[in-house]
């Protein structure tokens, strides 16, 4: 009897008695804690991991450079054309070749040089895809993809003067249209040691497939810049200690004598028809005119560039 009484005891004695109460405690748990976070703030969740992989590819991402921005993909259609193209270095990506075609001397000579240079990818198209990408230009069965050109910032050819510890020379176009008016520019720029062209963003010629074939290859050393706003960027350069020369037929002073040349300098060439424009005369330091006794109203700004690339030579030997 008295083992029974001990047990009774001890179950009596671990009940719990009366307990106080829980004060909303338990409430207050059961309640809510917000909206759900998104999927991205979820520790855990697979959506989180990406996220946070992003971040981190992106921290890991060079910072951009100072360019100018890109130009836009653009087509060589024509075997002629394409042909031509590849002959003198044009920047390519793609050739697309028509499935089914006729093979001639020009097909085959692209295929081998579009092989020989490397990194242009081949690939054959039906007739009618090669018809939608060219607008139905009449393509004869060959398209070059010409990637976007690279443009430098205007700061960028003052940097490359300073690392050759040279003085700048820098050519900059107002309002020339023509492609090929451009790649002859650069191609008397490189010839004649200079650091680069400058051409408006809007309203003017840029690095086309044209451009490339006229500058005899030397677009690939020689680099062009694109300014948003051509004037600010001539003023830029007069704060940097370069003298803005523009030519002009009007212009107060003949070329040989510029004694400005010899520095620092930037020369602004306008177009044929329209010559420079009202904005960029005035912000010219000096306006300068080649004589020309056989009586031609004007150059093209190619010509007229490499005249006054060669009196610049000329004053700094």
């Amino acid at each position: 009897m008295a083992g029974n009484s001990q047990r009774r005891n001890r179950r009596t004695a671990n009940k719990k008695g009366a307990t106080v109460g829980s004060g909303g405690k338990r409430r207050r748990a059961l309640e809510g804690k917000g909206p759900t976070p998104p999927a991205e703030m979820r520790k855990g969740h697979a959506k989180q991991r990406v996220a946070n992989a992003r971040a981190k590819q992106a921290a890991r991402r060079p910072a951009p450079r100072r360019g100018g921005g890109k130009g836009t993909n653009e087509l060589v259609v024509g075997r002629n054309p394409v042909v031509e193209a590849l002959r003198e270095g044009v920047p390519a990506s793609m050739l697309y070749v028509q499935q089914f075609i006729d093979s001639d001397e020009r097909v085959r000579e692209a295929l081998k040089l579009a092989a020989d240079r490397g990194g242009i990818h081949l690939m054959e198209a039906p007739r009618p895809e090669l018809d939608r990408m060219t607008n139905g230009l009449n393509h004869q069965g060959l398209v070059l993809q010409v990637p976007p050109y690279e443009y430098a910032h205007p700061e960028d050819l003052l940097d490359a003067a300073a690392e050759e510890g040279q003085d700048p020379l820098i050519v900059a176009l107002d309002g020339v249209t023509d492609p090929r008016n451009l790649g002859a520019v650069v191609r008397s720029v490189s010839a004649f040691g200079g650091h680069g062209v400058v051409v408006p963003e809007r309203r003017a010629a840029g690095m086309t497939a044209g451009a490339w074939k006229t500058s005899a290859g030397t677009a690939a050393r020689t680099p062009v810049a694109r300014a948003t706003n051509l004037t600010r960027a001539l003023e830029a350069y007069k704060k940097a200690g370069l003298m803005v020369v523009g030519l002009d037929a009007d212009g107060d002073t003949e070329v040989q004598n510029a004694e400005v040349l010899d520095g620092p300098v930037v020369i602004v060439a306008g177009s044929e028809g329209k010559g420079l424009s009202r904005l960029v005369a005035e912000t010219c330091d000096v306006l300068v005119r080649i004589p020309m006794p056989g009586g031609a109203e004007s150059l093209n700004a190619g010509v007229a560039t490499g005249v006054v690339l060669y009196e610049v030579v000329r004053h700094r030997s």
